[in-house]
């Protein structure tokens, strides 16, 4: 089992085509490491076993003879081994209800558990990811779901028609390419008057946000400052050839509740009980909203469920057609946002109203799109960027002693910061976990 690696295949569901190390990488780290490395057949996998072996990897369906084994997605509970090292986003560290039940098996079968999400340097910020394909996939996503809606309302032949999902395209490029298509139709043609201004919120800047507005940034478009968008529509300052975003950092998402207060970020970060929403001043304005601002329950909800209510009451043609919540914290801070979507099914209709919930496109409520692993619908795109920020810790990972205790196995400290669970114990920063699986 010595420096033996095993890459498990992704079986949660039928869209995961992704893998956490591609083929290039793996022929380095056999060359260079001397690892050995075994990759699990797939048939839903984005490169073939081929790929796999012409690299050096061995193709086996038993991985249990693996000292690490590695994966994308959660590993159900019933093929966990005893006394393994595991590494996948465990979605466990908010304590997850649905993958409780896997995190109680680890425990019990003494098992070491590494979590990309948590693989972070000296700043806090994180290494290893895909935020950024999913805020890609997610704006061809929203972009694909207004067409829809539009048409949905009458507004046949709208540019955003043409737009597909992102796993309809055979890449990313293409995918871009027709997104400048419609970038062309705009600037031509221009948007009919019931659309104008289109304007798109991010609420975020970070990776996923960067993604989302490096797509919708193919159109022809310019920004506005948060503070200057009631002036913008007052003024009639836009253009019908034109689409429009603002990018909301918290500033402009909270507020303190006590009067006459001013706005400190790591105050908000300490005392998250002080401050409420004042997001709904915006909400009128937005055609589209992503959402891809990170989230815990301690936070006010930037778009609770009274706000979309109060729009919908006092505005008769309401703006807002798309939420797109790539954080997709469901009840989170986006509340109306009750499941994850799939690609299959990508968006319900919240009615703000009636506060009820339909899968699709139905009448004048608002389109939800929550699907929670974006990433997979840009796979080769998704696994080489992923596969590129993961290689670099892999040999020394390989390399650990995981027989020694936690303080001396020789993790790097960005992995070890990233430990779970040590051999079935869970580790000083997440001790807090154990009350979710008690």
């Amino acid at each position: 089992m010595i420096n033996r690696i095993g890459i498990r295949r992704e079986d949660k569901n039928p869209w995961e085509k992704r893998i956490a190390l591609v083929p290039s990488c793996i022929e380095r780290l056999i060359k260079k490491h001397e690892l050995e490395i075994c990759v699990q057949p797939s048939s839903n996998r984005i490169f073939s076993e081929k790929d796999f072996s012409r690299k050096g990897a061995v193709i086996k369906e038993d991985l249990s003879d693996c000292k690490i084994i590695i994966a994308v997605k959660e590993i159900p509970k019933e093929i966990i081994k005893k006394n393994r090292v595991y590494m996948f986003f465990s979605h466990t560290t908010k304590g997850q209800s649905q993958n409780m039940p896997m995190l109680k098996m680890l425990k019990e079968r003494q098992c070491t558990l590494i979590d990309y999400e948590k693989i972070i340097d000296k700043k806090g910020r994180r290494l290893v990811f895909f935020g950024t394909q999913a805020g890609q996939a997610g704006m061809i996503e929203v972009l694909s779901a207004l067409g829809k809606k539009l048409a949905k309302k009458g507004f046949q032949k709208n540019p955003f028609e043409a737009v597909m999902q992102p796993y309809q395209y055979k890449s990313l490029a293409v995918a871009k390419k027709e997104i400048l298509r419609v970038s062309r139709y705009i600037k031509k043609n221009g948007l009919k008057d019931a659309l104008t201004p289109l304007i798109a919120g991010f609420a975020g800047y970070g990776h996923t946000s960067q993604g989302a507005q490096e797509i919708f940034d193919l159109l022809p478009g310019e920004e506005i400052k948060p503070g200057e968008l009631d002036e913008f529509i007052q003024g009639r300052k836009y253009s019908s050839h034109k689409v429009y975003k603002v990018v909301f950092k918290e500033e402009h998402m909270v507020e303190k509740k006590e009067k006459n207060s001013g706005f400190d970020l790591q105050d908000y970060y300490n005392n998250p009980e002080k401050y409420r929403s004042k997001f709904g001043l915006y909400l009128p304005h937005l055609t589209l909203l992503m959402n891809c601002i990170y989230w815990e329950s301690k936070y006010p909800r930037f778009v609770p469920n009274k706000a979309l209510k109060k729009m919908f009451k006092n505005i008769k043609y309401p703006k807002l057609q798309v939420i797109g919540d790539i954080s997709c914290d469901f009840k989170g801070s986006i509340e109306c946002n009750s499941y994850a979507t799939t690609p299959g099914n990508p968006v319900f209709t919240y009615d703000p109203i009636q506060d009820e919930i339909k899968k699709g496109f139905f009448g004048n409520g608002v389109a939800v799109m929550s699907i929670d692993n974006l990433p997979a619908e840009i796979p080769v795109e998704s696994s080489v960027y992923f596969s590129r920020a993961l290689e670099p810790f892999m040999p020394k990972i390989a390399k650990a002693d995981f027989s020694k205790d936690f303080d001396n196995c020789k993790l790097p400290s960005e992995i070890k910061k990233a430990v779970i669970l040590f051999k079935g114990e869970f580790t000083p920063d997440y001790k807090y976990i154990e009350k979710f699986i008690m």
